[in-house]
């Protein structure tokens, strides 16, 4: 089934040079980017992005992480789009990613593990709203 979700290259993956190397990947996956931009995030938009791990230990570094620098939001669609790109990231933390994914390859800690993708379809719809407005259509999107 075709499906759409998010990801977004973190601030440590923007600084290392990584987002070519990313898409690279996704097209190899066979997945498409429907849409894409670099951004520098706001605080309201981060916290409504990790929203599910407010409460959490975790939730400040992850927030302040993503407001560090400059990160890349895609829009990307394919077969089975939400789980293949699960299996192409790895594991959260990239001590225990496989060799071969992206946090296995790149990542240097759970807060700095390179990329973000949305974990469900559910996720996927909560997420993909945050940084992309449907337009003219079903195949069209822009930034919000």
């Amino acid at each position: 089934m075709t499906e759409r979700t998010f990801i977004m290259v973190k601030p440590d993956g923007v600084a290392k040079g990584l987002t070519d190397e990313i898409i690279g990947r996704i097209k190899q996956a066979d997945l498409r980017i429907v849409s894409m931009k670099q951004i520098n995030m706001n605080r309201t938009t981060a916290e409504r992005l990790y929203a599910v791990h407010r409460g959490k230990e975790f939730f400040g570094r992850l927030v302040e992480h993503v407001l560090s620098g400059p990160v890349v939001v895609m829009l990307v669609e394919g077969e089975s789009a939400v789980a293949r790109m699960r299996e192409l990231i790895g594991a959260t933390d990239p001590a225990k990613a496989a060799k071969g994914t992206i946090r296995g390859d790149f990542g240097s800690s759970i807060t700095e593990n390179i990329i973000h993708a949305a974990d469900s379809l559910e996720s996927a719809e909560y997420e993909i709203p945050i940084f992309f407005k449907e337009g003219l259509g079903p195949e069209f999107f822009v930034f919000r």
